[in-house]
């Protein structure tokens, strides 16, 4: 399969490479549509179709916080000149049709959007998973981190420790409705794939040939009604040659990682 790339990386936020490294998001442009979209949709389509069982999960309990994220989504594109909103099927902006399908939330975002969605709940003071359309993890597996804390979620991650995860969970349990957060991510790959799982119990091995770059613009959004916290990912894979000059140096001294 040919590797799905956008043309460029687009704007990184002023804290991109700290953590939380967040900053006020513009509702307006909260959903990205890019020169990837069509081809990242089909991937989506392809995934949801062959692989449900890995990128689609929801706890028992918590339809509702699901269907709240399908209406939020629905209401957002609705006001946006790139999608079609008609009764209940959407014209996506590469032309193709999708009929809302209410008795799967999540699988109907996962066909409109190219945003990965991940629906997180307060338990005993801490932000759990509670479901998610991820069909474009960067290696994690959705169904090692359903029902877990943050803390938890984020334990393979370097620098992710007790004090980070505190300030996280306070920025989530600030957050309200109508506004909103974004951060961006970004490492060296030498594999281009979007859907690229792993284990937390797999060796990782040095990465030899890191031509590509990959970033995900990651969004916080309180949810009105079930007061979840609705967490959406958007992935961009770059040719590495394709970054600006100004962006290698607001990554220089990034090694290519393990994976």
């Amino acid at each position: 399969m040919d590797a799905i790339l956008q043309k460029a990386l687009g704007a990184l936020p002023p804290g991109f490479g700290r953590l939380p490294g967040t900053g006020p998001l513009d509702m307006a442009g909260w959903l990205t549509v890019d020169d990837a979209y069509g081809a990242q949709m089909a991937e989506r389509e392809r995934l949801l179709a062959e692989r449900r069982s890995e990128v689609v999960a929801l706890e028992s309990g918590c339809e509702a916080v699901a269907a709240e994220a399908l209406e939020m989504v629905l209401t957002h594109i609705a006001a946006r000149p790139e999608w079609q909103l008609t009764g209940r099927t959407v014209r996506r902006p590469d032309g193709r049709c999708v009929d809302v399908d209410a008795t799967d939330p999540l699988g109907s975002l996962g066909r409109i959007i190219a945003e990965d969605i991940c629906l997180l709940e307060a338990r005993e003071g801490a932000q759990v998973l509670v479901g998610a359309v991820l069909c474009f993890p960067s290696r994690w597996v959705l169904a090692e981190k359903m029902g877990r804390a943050m803390l938890r979620i984020h334990a393979p991650v370097p620098g992710y420790g007790e004090d980070l995860n505190t300030r996280v969970e306070r920025m989530m349990g600030a957050l309200r409705p109508g506004s909103g957060l974004w951060r961006a991510n970004g490492h060296f790959h030498s594999d281009p794939r979007l859907f690229h799982p792993r284990s937390e119990v797999a060796e990782k091995r040095w990465e030899a040939d890191a031509r590509y770059f990959r970033s995900e613009r990651q969004a916080l959004l309180r949810m009105p009604e079930s007061r979840a916290t609705l967490f959406s990912i958007h992935t961009t894979v770059v040719e590495a040659a394709a970054l600006t000059e100004a962006q290698r140096a607001l990554l220089r001294g990034q090694a290519a990682p393990q994976i």
